[in-house]
């Protein structure tokens, strides 16, 4: 994934989710509706996340130093993690809180002002208006996400995708439309019955949209922050690249490794003839370099170390695993 393409994922959602926020918390004063309090809160979540991913795409591009010699491209996927610690405490669990405060409510007999109040109309029509509005967001991540997933599926795209911001963003997207569409479901219902406790339902299934979003969010960058190989794809083109060099006559082993989603270490052991000279050993390795950036633009850190390969050569005790498809 390009970073420009995500980066206009995350400012259309941004500015989406803003506009959205502010109206949700209007029609939120004048209903008291508890769907589009959980709703309008989700709305500010999600704005703040986006701002977290722009801040970690800034900060990502900082020069290497001493003290990190590969640079701040993790940067990336920890701001991404941080997005789902926020989407599920302060959208999932505020959400869920709503719903038991609202319930009791409900139970002990209290007004309610979506149902007593002359405004019920302000909800129906912001949450169509916010429907429209996250539709366009959630359009623009789709545009930009098939620029780079080829013949992926949705789901393997947003499993084994390296950059977070895309992923993140379908998901938040694809969470809010149907948070709102779960809203107006709950608002709607309840004003057709009379019966607040459709509003309530409304809320708790919105918590727990945003709860299932959050942890997969986890699962996915947790992996990535833990470190992850280039994809299976990749990887052949890298050993292809090496071994189309005549003097080298096979990679023995190799380990790649993203530094970030634009930065891969590859490390390889090479096989040469027992014969060759240190001079024809350098060459050769120069070229595998040159070959291997051609391949795999990606691969910026690289570590080719030259050996003489014998058939009861032993090079790890431990096989290499084939790099995951997904993560």
């Amino acid at each position: 994934m390009s970073t420009e393409g995500g980066t206009r994922a995350v400012v259309a959602a941004l500015l989406a989710n803003v506009g959205i926020a502010v109206l949700k918390f209007i029609a939120f004063a004048l209903t008291g509706a508890s769907s589009m309090l959980a709703e309008a809160i989700h709305s500010v979540a999600d704005s703040g996340n986006q701002c977290l991913l722009l801040f970690g795409g800034k900060r990502s591009q900082r020069e290497a130093t001493e003290q990190h010699p590969f640079g701040y491209g993790r940067d990336r996927y920890i701001y991404a993690f941080i997005v789902s610690i926020v989407l599920f405490s302060v959208g999932g669990l505020f959400a869920l809180y709503e719903a038991y405060h609202k319930w009791h409510e409900v139970r002990e007999g209290h007004p309610n002002e979506l149902l007593e109040g002359p405004y019920w109309w302000v909800a129906i029509a912001v949450l169509s208006g916010a429907i429209v509005m996250e539709s366009f967001s959630f359009r623009t991540a789709i545009v930009e996400s098939n620029k780079t997933k080829g013949d992926a599926g949705w789901v393997e795209f947003v499993r084994s995708a390296k950059s977070p911001e895309l992923p993140v963003i379908l998901l938040e997207d694809l969470g809010a439309l149907i948070g709102l569409v779960l809203a107006l479901i709950g608002v709607g219902t309840a004003l057709l019955t009379g019966n607040a406790m459709w509003d309530v339902a409304g809320t708790a299934a919105i918590g727990l949209l945003l709860v299932t979003i959050a942890v997969v969010l986890a699962i996915e960058t947790k992996s990535l922050l833990v470190g992850e190989g280039a994809a299976p794809d990749a990887a052949r083109r890298i050993r292809a690249a090496i071994e189309s060099e005549s003097t080298i006559d096979r990679v023995i082993h190799m380990k790649t490794l993203h530094l970030g989603p634009d930065e891969l270490l590859v490390a390889a052991k090479i096989g040469v003839p027992g014969s060759t000279s240190a001079a024809d050993v350098a060459a050769a390795i120069d070229a595998a370099e040159r070959r291997i950036r051609d391949a795999e633009p990606v691969a910026r850190v690289i570590y080719l170390e030259p050996d003489v390969y014998r058939s009861d050569y032993e090079p790890d005790p431990r096989p290499e695993p084939p790099a995951p498809a997904a993560h």
